[in-house]
Formats: structure tokens, C-alpha cells, sequence
């Protein structure tokens, strides 16, 4: 009897801990499969494959498994020689953004994952921990030598390759030969065609500007809009079957890992009590927290729907990168709540931007 007690007990628990709400999806976009990130700190080149492996699909009609390495390995030597010329004066770390994988699918092209695995030695678990030591150290290092001579960059590559695999020129996929940039137009992936949206105060509205984030080394323009134009290209884009990669903050307590729920709890949601949205309310609220540093750039994943719960509340469904654990193996959803207080930025193809919201000039036309 006690024992019958016990797994009653543990079955009540479970219950609490996962809300056990029903959600019905009214919006699903065409995606890969969940990946895991694994023992690294590259969100940002996980949750951008992801995002373009769905803008393949929706363009080729093809299921495609981008080499996230590669593109961290390319924006590692980009970040070393920005870390050089600017005297260490910057940030060098395992972080990015879906620019910096956009930008050096521009300069390097994309690979396939059998193609560019990112474990020369076949291990199963990525793990950059030792990796992301040395070469902090090595360039920081190669900043405070005296010398300067074109040896180190050829020493921070041999790092790289040794960790990570050399760097394929050419390879073979379904019985045809590319060349990576090839295989990026071969995909119909152009860099050109993919903004980056965000909306603070501290900027005027309807102007790219550089935004103020230590992940943002390559000092990336972002389009600058209203919190509810913000939601609502989010929300066009979704209905008109383009995905949108996300970056904003997951550290609040209302980030269920293992429930599958992100939500705002605690003295956030008498903010959404009125309905429309006071959303001139809710931005300064968000921009006194960025300010404050309390809403961070902490994690990048990848939207691909929208969903309801039992009481009408809309979510969006959210692929993480940390595999299939979880309530929803690997997948989240996110209320609506906490995308407009947490949300950092979007990118998305500019062919789903709304036309109040499209910029007079496309900033990548002269950067890409």
C-alpha cells in the first residue's frame, strides 16, 4: 500500500511539474531534425543551420543537414584576426550570432554535415571546452607578443584543424561535385537575402544601427522597429510559411527545460492584462531591463510555428539545439508574453518583411 502511495505520489509531482496544458498548433513550418549543441557554446550556428535548413526545404523542397562546425570554424578565424587588428580591445568567445553564420556562408559557402562533422576523430560528444581555453589563449597571446609575424594566424588554423577537421575545397554530394559556395547557390541560399530586426528605445525606430551585445564582435547592423511591428512580422512571416531564427533570453525562471514551457511567472503578466496589448508598456519595461542587463542575449533558437493552449494564449513553437530532451523532445513553446519582453532580435528572409516594415535600403546588398 505504501509503495502504491509512493509511485500515486511521484505520478501527482510529475503532473505539477509539467502544467500539462494542450496545445494546438495552427502553424507548422517544414523542419530538420532536432540537433544537439552538445558541450559547446554555438546556439547561434545550430539555431541559423536550422533556420536555413528550413528556408531549403521551403525553397528546393529538399531535406538538407548543414555542417554547423564549419561555420564555427570560419567565424573563429574571422573572430581571431578582428581580436588581432582591434588589439584584444573586443570579444573572443564561443558566441555569435545568425549574421556571423549569414556572413561567412558569403565569404566560405556552406558544407553538408557528413561532410564537415566537426570530430576528425570520430568522437560523439562535442566538446569545446578545451578547444575555446586554448585559443582564447593563443590570441591573446599573439596580441601581447612584440613580434607580429604572419606565423601565428597559420598556427591559430593548424589549432583549428586539429580540433575540428581541415577544411574541405571540394566534395561530393549525391553524385555531384561542389565546391562549398557552389553548394550554397546550388541550395538557393543567398546571403543578401536575410535581415536582422530588433526593437529598443535607445535607438530611433526605422534605422539599422549596432547593437550594444558582447556577442556582437563583428559589430552587425540591426533594423530597428516598434515592439508591436516586431510581433507582427513575427507573426506575418509565420503565417506566410517563412521561419524566423530567434535570439533573446532564456535565463528567467519561467524557461521550463523540462517542461517543454517558456513563460513569464512572477510580476510580469498584470503588464498583459489589458487587451490589445499596451505595448508602449511593455517596451520600456524591456528596455529598462536590457539596460539594466537583466534581459540578455543568452540563447538563439529557431521558431517555426504557432500554437494555442486550452484558454486561447498563443504560443510560438520554438527548436531548440540541446537535443530531443524535454517535454516536447527537444521543441518548446513560447508564450507571447515572453517573446515581446525577452526577445533580443529576429532575422528573416526579406522577402517575408511587411511593407511598413521594409527598410528603404537593404543594408546586406552592400555588405554581402
Amino acid at each position: 500500500m505504501k509503495n502504491t502511495l509512493l509511485v500515486l505520489f511521484i505520478i501527482v509531482s510529475a503532473g505539477r511539474l509539467y502544467s500539462q496544458k494542450i496545445f494546438t498548433e495552427y502553424i507548422n513550418i517544414d523542419n530538420t531534425r532536432v540537433k544537439n549543441q552538445q558541450r559547446t557554446g554555438t546556439c547561434w550556428s545550430f539555431a541559423t543551420a536550422s533556420f536555413l535548413e528550413s528556408e531549403i526545404l521551403r525553397i528546393k523542397h529538399k531535406s538538407v543537414d548543414l555542417s554547423e562546425m564549419y561555420e564555427v570554424r570560419n567565424i573563429y578565424e574571422d573572430k581571431a584576426k578582428n581580436y588581432f587588428l582591434r588589439q584584444g580591445k573586443t570579444n573572443f568567445s564561443e558566441g555569435g550570432l545568425s549574421h556571423d553564420f549569414i556572413r561567412a556562408m558569403a565569404n566560405n559557402g556552406v558544407v553538408p554535415q557528413e561532410v564537415y562533422p566537426g570530430n576528425p576523430r570520430g568522437e560523439k560528444i562535442l566538446n569545446h571546452s578545451e578547444l575555446a581555453t586554448i585559443l582564447t589563449a593563443y590570441v591573446k597571446a599573439a596580441v601581447s607578443s612584440k613580434l607580429h609575424t604572419d606565423y601565428w594566424t597559420a598556427g591559430f588554423k593548424a589549432v583549428l584543424d586539429v580540433y575540428l577537421g581541415d577544411k574541405p575545397e571540394n566534395f561530393i554530394f549525391e553524385g555531384k561535385g561542389f565546391t562549398p559556395k557552389k553548394f550554397a547557390a546550388y541550395l538557393g541560399l543567398d546571403p543578401k537575402n536575410y535581415i536582422e530586426l530588433t526593437s529598443f528605445t535607445h535607438h530611433p525606430f526605422k534605422k539599422y544601427f549596432v547593437l550594444e551585445i558582447p556577442d556582437n564582435y563583428s559589430s552587425g547592423m540591426y533594423y530597428n522597429i516598434n515592439l508591436k511591428e516586431l510581433k507582427n512580422q513575427t507573426d506575418y512571416a509565420l503565417e506566410n510559411g517563412y521561419s524566423v531564427s530567434w535570439d533573446g533570453d532564456v535565463s528567467e525562471p519561467g524557461f521550463g527545460r523540462q517542461s517543454g514551457e517558456i513563460d513569464l511567472i512572477g510580476d510580469y503578466n498584470d503588464i498583459f492584462d489589458t487587451v490589445p496589448f499596451d505595448y508602449d508598456k511593455i517596451s520600456q519595461i524591456r528596455q529598462s531591463q536590457f539596460e539594466k542587463i537583466k534581459t540578455t542575449d543568452d540563447h538563439l533558437m529557431h521558431i517555426i510555428g504557432k500554437a494555442k493552449d486550452e484558454s486561447g494564449k498563443n504560443y510560438y513553437i520554438v527548436k531548440n539545439s540541446w537535443g530531443d530532451a524535454g517535454q516536447y523532445e527537444g521543441y518548446f513553446y513560447m508564450s507571447e508574453y515572453y517573446f515581446l519582453m525577452k526577445t533580443i532580435s529576429i532575422m528573416i528572409h526579406k522577402d517575408a518583411l511587411m511593407t511598413n516594415v521594409k527598410p528603404v535600403f537593404y543594408l546586406p546588398d552592400a555588405i554581402y
